[in-house]
């Protein structure tokens, strides 16, 4: 069996860490990609998996936001085939929950934009007190909120709304929000 020595796995997750490439590092260590991205998925994901879960235990956060961050795997989610999983492939999101006044993250999740993710991601357990909660308009947060945490949440969403889509120089720019309305869920948010 083929053990990859400790130095080469530090200087690729090194690597990886700063930003480059998987064909980048493979290039830089002589590692071949397949192993790299094993190196990151197994030992590597697991671990920090396991870190996070042993010292995100009883957390003292005040004020939460929870958002979603868009990414695809594979393909988009419009060049799918019939043939794709579509559980593991094209459209993903990146569910994080930060805590606005140390920038912890108390929870996170990837996986596909469903109510049951969302069910998941909003883990009550992780806290040790009562908080102050925001998001998007989401509308699966709604319900995984009040599973979640009942009525002992400040639970509030800020929904945005954006200008039309730019044409010309600025056509590939994000959309300028132009209003923010705030809904009160639950309880009395004071920060939303």
């Amino acid at each position: 069996m083929n053990i990859l020595k400790a130095e080469k796995q530090e200087m690729a997750i090194a690597a990886l860490v700063e930003g480059s490439s998987v064909r980048s590092v493979e290039r830089m260590t002589g590692i071949h990609r397949d192993t790299i991205i094993r190196l990151m998925m197994v030992r590597v994901s697991q671990n920090c998996e396991e870190i996070h879960d042993s010292t995100m235990c009883n957390s003292s956060c005040k004020t939460l936001q929870v958002d979603e961050i868009w990414c695809y795997v594979g393909k988009k989610q419009r060049h799918l085939t019939e043939t794709d999983n579509r559980e593991e492939l094209g459209d993903q999101w990146v569910f994080v929950a930060l805590d606005t006044n140390n920038k912890l993250i108390p929870s996170y999740i990837i996986g596909k934009r469903s109510a049951e993710n969302a069910q998941i991601f909003i883990k009550a357990e992780r806290l040790d007190n009562r908080i102050q909660l925001s998001s998007d308009a989401l509308t699966a947060y709604i319900e995984a909120v009040e599973l979640a945490f009942g009525s002992n949440v400040d639970y509030g969403q800020i929904v945005k709304s954006y200008e039309a889509e730019p044409l010309g120089a600025g056509q590939y720019s994000p959309p300028q929000v132009i209003g923010a309305e705030k809904i009160i869920v639950s309880g009395i948010p004071i920060k939303i």
